[in-house]
């Protein structure tokens, strides 16, 4: 019992001990990928039978220490490099990592396998156990011989074994869990295992390759893959501030080749050949409008009370009359002196049947073409909105804000011009003109998000802004209210009002430039 009190014996237990978890780690590395490869209920069981049957491989081979010794021996010749037994079997175990770390790098990078659905083919549990004993062997060997040159006691070098054999089982199942959440460690990993087979193989042909040059080129690419995936995280972690909604809009639209117009020409100067689009742009220009559709207010989808067009009872009923006959719409607000003094809602064929059986319209009473009007406030958003259109069995809606005074309406073709485009009414034009390639007329009214996906622009619409037209956008960006011929550079784009009428923008020209400059408002 003296060699317990000995410390040279103690030094030699911690250097072998020490020296088993280090060379282990690439060993555990492959236990990790060839684990995955079962079911998860037969992944620990597998770690732990592999690594205690290479336990009592290892102890076996301690117990032949002599024999250990003599395959550093010559046992034949080829030329002028001569083989011995440690020769043989690291060269056979380099040549295996080689085939086996090249076949699984395959299977990753070409898709093959590794899916993770029902129908996921496992591997045989006998299979994997046994290429986790056989790996063991291989990195070990070198291992065990160089123990049997540095402590002379089989009991001290069975005990590193023991404890090395320990920790790796203990460590197995968290670098697996880690391994499995991080493809790219995979990789890397097996990118290790390359090397190493190819450091075994040298050494079998009798070519040195010092260890600490391995070491020093895993532990380097350990660290880089360390800062990527500390960058990784904090990229989730501030991607995770962005909504859903607005993450999930973001990917739709770029799987549907939705691109941004700068990062788009800067691909076209370089692309060789014509890239093939497999949505067309008023596709992608839909499901943008169905994406964006939840987080939009009634202010910016509605029909402006600049537009409204609205019956007067105050007017003689043959102004009114031939007022309904050139109207395209079907239902018409009815009032009385100003839109505030609303009277309901009614349809054109109701109105002129009236007028012409009665010379007036009923406002009141059985026989009235009048319905109450359903009203919205202009705080709503677009969803609000569709249920009460669905509802309201083909009225048109109201909307108002928050001191009663009618803002707009709201029909169910608003809410397709939304997602579509506009459809224009027979008594008007298109609120977005293209009048050559790279430029565009636009009327003050023109809805920022319609004009965003004209102009292949993302700086028209921001979060938390009040207006939702071209109007309400130049006019934040003047110190006054404009004058016909100003001009405002934005993005690459110039704006330049064409006409203005008392209190609002009536058209703007839209000019693309050639070098996006920073906003600037000149007169």
């Amino acid at each position: 019992m003296e060699w317990l009190f000995d410390p040279a014996i103690w030094a030699g237990l911690l250097t072998l001990v020490v020296l088993e978890i280090v060379l282990g780690i690439d060993n555990l590395i492959f236990i990790a990928i060839l684990a995955d490869k079962l079911p998860p209920h037969q992944r620990d069981r597998a770690r732990l039978i592999g690594l205690s049957l290479a336990m009592l491989m290892r102890l076996g081979l301690l117990t032949i220490v002599s024999w250990l010794v003599t395959l550093t021996a010559p046992l034949f010749s080829v030329g002028p490099l001569s083989f011995s037994g440690r020769d043989l079997i690291l060269l056979m175990g380099g040549l295996f990592l080689l085939f086996k770390a090249t076949t699984e790098l395959h299977e990753r990078l070409e898709g093959v396998t590794h899916t993770q659905t029902d129908s996921k083919a496992y591997a045989a549990f006998g299979a994997v156990v046994a290429q986790i004993v056989v790996l063991d062997a291989v990195f070990s060997l070198d291992a065990v011989i160089t123990a049997v040159g540095m402590v002379d006691e089989l009991g001290v070098m069975m005990a590193a074994v023991v404890i090395s054999i320990g920790v790796m089982i203990l460590a197995s199942k968290a670098l697996t869990r880690f391994v499995n959440a991080h493809p790219t460690v995979v990789v890397l990993c097996l990118s290790f295992l390359l090397m190493i087979g190819l450091s075994l193989v040298a050494e079998g042909l009798g070519f040195h390759i010092p260890k600490g040059y391995l070491y020093a080129a895993i532990g380097f690419s350990i660290l880089i893959e360390a800062l990527n995936q500390f960058a990784r995280r904090n990229s989730l972690k501030h991607e995770a501030r962005v909504p859903l909604r607005e993450r999930t809009a973001e990917r739709v639209l770029r799987l549907m080749g939705s691109r941004k117009r700068s990062a788009a020409a800067a691909e076209a100067e370089d692309a060789q050949a014509p890239e093939e689009v497999a949505f067309a742009a008023e596709e992608r220009n839909m499901v943008s409008g169905v994406l964006a559709l939840g987080e939009r207010s009634i202010r910016s989808v509605m029909t402006p009370r600049s537009e409204m067009s609205w019956v007067d009872l105050d007017d003689e009923p043959a102004a009114i009359l031939r007022q309904l006959q050139d109207t395209p719409h079907g239902q018409l607000p009815v009032c009385r002196g100003e839109l505030e003094n609303m009277l309901g809602i009614a349809r054109t064929k109701d109105l002129i049947a009236d007028l012409a059986l009665r010379q007036g319209i009923l406002e009141s009473g059985e026989g009235s073409p009048l319905r109450p009007a359903i009203v919205l406030p202009d705080t709503a958003g677009v969803l609000r909105a569709i249920e009460t259109l669905q509802r309201a069995h083909g009225q048109l809606v109201l909307v108002t804000d928050e001191y009663g005074a009618v803002q707009g309406l709201l029909t169910p073709v608003d809410i397709l011009e939304a997602i579509a485009g506009e459809f224009p009414d027979e008594d008007e034009q298109p609120a977005i003109q293209a009048r050559a390639p790279g430029e565009w007329e636009a009327s003050g009214s023109a809805d920022l998000r319609q004009l965003e996906q004209a102009l292949e622009t993302d700086v028209l619409v921001g979060e938390g802004l009040e207006y939702t037209s071209l109007a309400g956008f130049l006019l934040a960006r003047f110190e006054g209210f404009p004058e016909a011929g100003q001009q405002i550079e934005l993005d690459g784009l110039r704006f330049e009002i064409l006409a203005v009428d008392e209190r609002r923008i009536v058209s703007v020209a839209i000019r693309r430039i050639t070098q996006p400059v920073a906003e600037d408002a000149a007169s």
